[in-house]
């Protein structure tokens, strides 16, 4: 299913919302709000800024441990799937997206879970597609060690096969709600899936009907060898961290190359992560970044920096380069791959100390931070939609709420007057606003089991 390109090209734009913001300071800065970390209000209200810009769609990233440490950041919060429900009730437009995890999830629970959103919604659900990267997630679930990073992947695609063909299981047409005739629906147009492969045995259908984008919109974060390659197989949407542009245009050359010899010309759309500090000057963006930095809680940085690296960094002196010798191979990573090799290639390239690497991921965890006026991270925005690198970009405010609504108030209007972004929405359902088909349930498989009728 490739993208409309019969429309001029526009950007897309996805919130991607954290409770405080994306700088590990936020929670500390008198804007932020991080007593409304459970508070549904607030999402709501966040959701109803980025609505107001017209974005494409809003997203929550999930985990299935605490992650970082508790004494010095915000951790914790509400399960994205009730939140996103609760969001669509008191929104019209924007697309709901959800991290869920294929590692420790069934596909029959999940594709209920969504199908049950993609109706609630009237056809805004998207689905951030995770294989879940740490040991203290696999704790959680039965386990003492992870399971194998090719593995989960491989646990993935079986995972998304039988989550599509459950969304498949009813045809549209199949509710008839013949009441004279005592007729619901037509089961020659419901149908039992069968699968049984290596990781699942799920006979269907889904007991939720079809839905009105058919299926949510496919997200994936993952930019391992293993990622791309699931990307490349599935995913229409792709959320990637990238430092440089230089990066960012291969990596969109070589996910975009993978998609086409899977005859997926168009897809999937390349969304990198930009963590946008905003100022009326540029002198007051960087203050206000100088300001963050020096609200760092020092050992947070340095256990999320040893997370990162797959090696402890705490004893190590803080104002010396990262020691070469004790870094790990990618191949040894059995986490996030894709950002272990982002940030070791950061300190590499930029000759980093230990300080500087934790100053530097506190923004954004390894996406790009731009500090400057509206004009200037416009300018970042449409230079790498130019060049090839990016179909649109993941917004990352490092404090909300301020940070959404000096990008909604300022950004936007700078993107929509240089013609790069809609001044409303012409479509209803998410797959609209990414310019994406609706999938086509294909009927020609065996049909449900008269004898279940």
């Amino acid at each position: 299913m490739s993208p409309d390109r019969t429309e001029p090209r526009h950007l897309h734009l996805n919130a991607f919302l954290m409770t405080p913001g994306h700088h590990d300071a936020a929670w500390r800065h008198p804007d932020s709000q991080p007593h409304r970390a459970t508070d549904v209000t607030y999402f709501q209200q966040l959701a109803q800024t980025a609505e107001r810009g017209k974005f494409d769609s809003i997203f929550f990233a999930d985990g299935l441990a605490v992650w970082g440490r508790l004494r010095s950041n915000v951790s914790g919060g509400l399960e994205p799937l009730t939140l996103l429900a609760a969001i669509a009730a008191v929104t019209r437009h924007i697309g709901l997206i959800a991290t869920a995890s294929t590692t420790f999830n069934e596909p029959f629970h999940l594709a209920r879970k969504f199908a049950s959103l993609d109706h609630i919604s009237g056809g805004r659900a998207g689905w951030n597609i995770v294989t879940s990267g740490s040991v203290a997630e696999a704790n959680n679930f039965n386990l003492d060690e992870h399971i194998e990073h090719g593995v989960r992947y491989q646990r993935a695609a079986e995972f998304l096969d039988v989550a599509t063909r459950l969304w498949d299981s009813w045809a549209d047409d199949a509710v008839v709600l013949d009441k004279a005739a005592g007729l619901y629906a037509d089961p020659d147009r419901v149908r039992e899936i069968e699968h049984e492969g290596s990781f699942f045995k799920v006979r269907g259908p889904l007991n939720v009907q079809r839905t009105p984008q058919g299926w949510p919109l496919l997200v994936q974060a993952g930019s391992s060898e293993d990622g791309k390659d699931f990307a490349a197989r599935y995913a229409e949407a792709v959320f990637t961290a990238q430092q440089t542009l230089d990066d960012a245009q291969e990596f969109a050359k070589d996910v975009r190359a993978r998609a086409a010899a899977r005859g997926r010309d168009g897809l999937p759309l390349i969304l990198p992560g930009i963590v946008p500090i905003l100022g009326a000057t540029e002198a007051e963006a960087r203050q206000l970044e100088d300001e963050l930095t020096g609200l760092q809680v020092l050992d947070y940085g340095l256990n999320q920096l040893s997370t990162m690296l797959g090696v402890d960094v705490s004893g190590l002196p803080l104002d010396e380069r990262l020691p070469e010798h004790i870094l790990p191979t990618e191949d040894q990573i059995n986490g996030n791959k894709s950002r272990f090799t982002l940030v070791a290639d950061l300190a590499r390239r930029e000759r980093l100390t230990i300080r500087q690497i934790v100053a530097r991921l506190g923004g954004g965890r390894g996406h790009r931070v731009v500090a400057g006026t509206p004009e200037q991270i416009a300018d970042t925005i449409e230079a790498w939609f130019l060049a090839g690198a990016a179909d649109g970009f993941n917004i990352m405010p490092p404090i909300l709420p301020t940070g959404l609504d000096a990008f909604v108030d300022h950004v936007v209007p700078e993107l929509q007057r240089r013609g790069l972004f809609r001044t409303d929405y012409t479509g209803a359902t998410l797959r609209e606003h990414y310019g994406l088909p609706r999938p086509v349930a294909d009927f020609s498989e065996p049909l449900l089991a008269a004898a279940t009728s």
